[in-house]
């Protein structure tokens, strides 16, 4: 065919192609930090997708590798505002606000203490390679029925996906399943090891993408191959240099730390000296002052020394002329004191006198109480005489047949019964108040549990809450559900599915 170009390659004769020794190209430190800002730049545009929890992660590894080990004093609250560290799609996904964001990946930062420039890139790359479009190069293709697809090649192999969800690969060939592959002008063939599985074949917009795909099958292939082989006495040298140099260079960042805790402490020392000695020149200070009030003191106490002392003569003077007044008072009290004790002889004769006229009253009282007693019971006792006279003067020879009973004489009591029953009326209102109390406070405690779980679900699913479902992309769909199966459809999963397949054909 004019024109056609035709290239097949089978591994084993890449193999032989191949020289038999190889240089190790040892990368740099300003090469190695251009691919990690490479990796930034591409998860910063989404053309590798990153979940929300990792962007955030990933975002809290950058600050510690550009600002070191987090400091309150010097990292305080907006130090993150002029920095790109989360996508676009992240930050729109939710309702928060830039300062929320720094407050979480603050909180993650502050986590990574002590960690090197060269580890906490090192930790970002660890992340950053797990994620399911890491270091996957997508091409368009075409299956034989003319079906758009997508060819993605990485480190693993190859994969199959469908245009729309670059996430999940519908068909994987891991490189130790596929015995050889090949271009012949724009079509594409994949033979895997087994010869019982189909032959896979695909059409590339282009001449030069066949090319291309084909170049990066044999860099990722040869890769693969050496990973898998023990490394040469070259590389076992280089390797065991590089775990010295580590070595050293974690001594270093040791001693370093050791004399940076060595400067802290001799600062602390010396400005606690500072401290010491400004507040020994001030107690010198206020010792003296304290001094000069102490003089003026004893000045003024001597005066009032002074003042005391022509004070206590005249005390003195009135002392004695009080001792002479007291004397006199003295004398007046004795006559006083007769003329007292002769008054209250006479008052103490008057109470006894008064005493015995009260008794004497007391008693007559009584006599008077008990003499009208006798007289009343004495006019009673004839009145019942007087009654039973009259009966006997009325009574008949023959008593009737129902003699009316006698009536009780009016001093014997009587005690009705009937007329004095009991009666209580029970009411239930207290407890009517009880129960109404003991149900409104089952109420008040429903609700304030009711109120508790619902603040520990809010907290629970604090980010989940302000997440703006009807911005969510395609691609979060997707991830949501493979996180929903647990991740079993992912492409490092799903490396094993041709083989699982065992004979069935391939059909995309």
């Amino acid at each position: 065919m004019a024109g056609a170009i035709a290239s097949r390659m089978s591994f084993s004769s890449l193999k032989r192609k191949q020289p038999k020794t190889f240089t190790v190209r040892i990368v740099t430190m300003d090469a190695e930090m251009e691919f990690n800002c490479e990796v930034k730049k591409q998860i910063l545009d989404e053309k590798i997708y990153c979940p929300p929890e990792a962007s955030v992660l990933l975002a809290s590894y950058a600050v510690q590798a550009k600002y070191g080990d987090y400091d309150p004093s010097v990292h305080k609250r907006g130090f993150l505002a002029q920095e790109e560290l989360l996508p676009k799609r992240v930050i729109n996904l939710y309702q928060m606000t830039p300062e929320m964001w720094e407050e979480r990946i603050t909180a993650w930062y502050a986590e990574h203490r002590g960690r090197a420039r060269d580890e906490a890139e090192m930790e970002y790359l660890k992340i950053a390679q797990d994620l399911e479009m890491y270091g996957v190069n997508y091409f368009a293709i075409r299956n034989k029925k003319g079906t758009e697809l997508l060819l993605g090649v990485d480190a693993l192999g190859l994969h199959i996906y469908d245009p729309e969800n670059r996430l999940t690969p519908k068909i994987s060939f891991p490189w130790n399943e596929i015995r050889n592959i090949s271009y012949s002008d724009k079509e594409f063939t994949i033979k895997p090891l087994d010869k019982k599985i189909d032959v896979f074949k695909f059409n590339s917009s282009k001449l030069r993408v066949n090319k291309l795909i084909l170049q990066l099958c044999i860099g990722n292939h040869d890769l693969f191959m050496r990973r898998r082989k023990a490394d040469s006495l070259e590389v076992q040298q280089m390797k065991a240099q590089a775990r010295e140099e580590k070595a050293r260079k974690q001594m270093e960042r040791q001693r370093l730390a050791r004399e940076k805790q060595m400067r802290e402490e001799a600062e602390r020392t010396r400005d606690e000296l500072e401290r010491r000695l400004l507040q020994m020149k001030e107690e010198a200070t206020m010792a003296n002052e304290a001094l000069m009030r102490s003089e003026e003191t004893a000045d003024l106490l001597a005066e009032k020394a002074q003042i005391t002392e022509e004070e206590a003569k005249l005390l003195a003077q009135k002392a004695a002329e009080a001792e002479q007044e007291m004397q006199r008072i003295k004398a007046t009290a004795i006559r006083t004191e007769e003329e007292k004790r002769l008054m209250e002889q006479k008052v103490l004769e008057a109470e006894v006198l008064a005493l015995k006229m009260a008794e004497e009253s007391e008693r007559r009282a009584k006599e008077a109480d008990q003499l009208k007693q006798d007289l009343q019971e004495a006019r009673e006792a004839e009145r019942r005489a007087k009654q039973k006279l009259l009966e006997i003067a009325t009574k008949p020879t023959y008593p009737p047949m129902n003699p009316i009973p006698a009536p009780l004489p009016p001093d014997i009591p009587s005690f009705n019964l009937i007329g004095d029953s009991l009666s209580f009326d029970f009411k239930d209102t207290d407890m009517k108040r009880l129960s109404m109390e003991i149900e409104k406070e089952k109420v008040e405690y429903l609700e304030k549990s009711k109120h508790l779980q619902e603040q520990l679900n809010e907290l629970k699913t604090e980010i989940e809450a302000l997440k703006l479902k009807e911005r969510e992309t395609a691609l979060d769909i997707l991830h949501n559900e493979n996180s929903d199966r647990g991740g079993t459809s992912s492409k490092h999963n799903t490396i094993k599915k041709p083989q699982a397949q065992g004979r069935r054909p391939i059909c995309i």
